[in-house]
């Protein structure tokens, strides 16, 4: 396993959820959620937590349909993850997240959240299961999870 604090990213269109892992990279942790901004406020946001924690990497959740297609999700998470890759000066990839909001909202749930409650944190939330799944998989594999983002074309 690679050393060093990661970020995980959950974007959404009204709200980024944002995680991290320790320095070891054994567990994801909730740190914020973010406003999503079509400016640069979210970015700029997001940017300022991967240098507070001098992180090694940031980790996009990549939202496809359970079939495995593309949605306009999951150009909005490409597009948003190419943004910045080109923002942050560490490595950004991208990350299979099917169901995590999904499994966010079922966790929420059985600790006793509400819907309604449950909003301000659920994107944070979806980031750490996704940043755990990294996590997982790379010190399953031994290699980095998910695919790396170029910022020539798409990855």
């Amino acid at each position: 396993m690679r050393p060093g604090v990661r970020v995980g990213i959950d974007v959404g269109t009204v709200r980024i959820g944002v995680a991290r892992s320790d320095f070891h990279g054994m567990l994801a942790t909730p740190v914020e959620t973010v406003p999503r901004d079509k400016g640069a406020a979210d970015l700029t946001r997001i940017a300022a937590i991967v240098t507070e924690l001098d992180a090694v990497e940031v980790v996009v959740g990549l939202p496809l349909a359970l079939s495995g297609r593309h949605t306009a999700s999951t150009e909005d998470a490409v597009t948003f993850a190419e943004t910045l890759a080109a923002t942050v000066a560490v490595p950004v990839r991208l990350v299979d997240e099917r169901l995590s909001t999904v499994s966010a909202q079922a966790a929420l749930r059985s600790v006793g959240r509400s819907t309604r409650t449950q909003r301000p944190v659920v994107d944070q939330v979806a980031a750490t299961i996704i940043l755990q799944h990294a996590l997982d998989t790379e010190r399953a594999s031994g290699k980095p999870a998910g695919t790396s983002v170029d910022l020539t074309g798409r990855p």
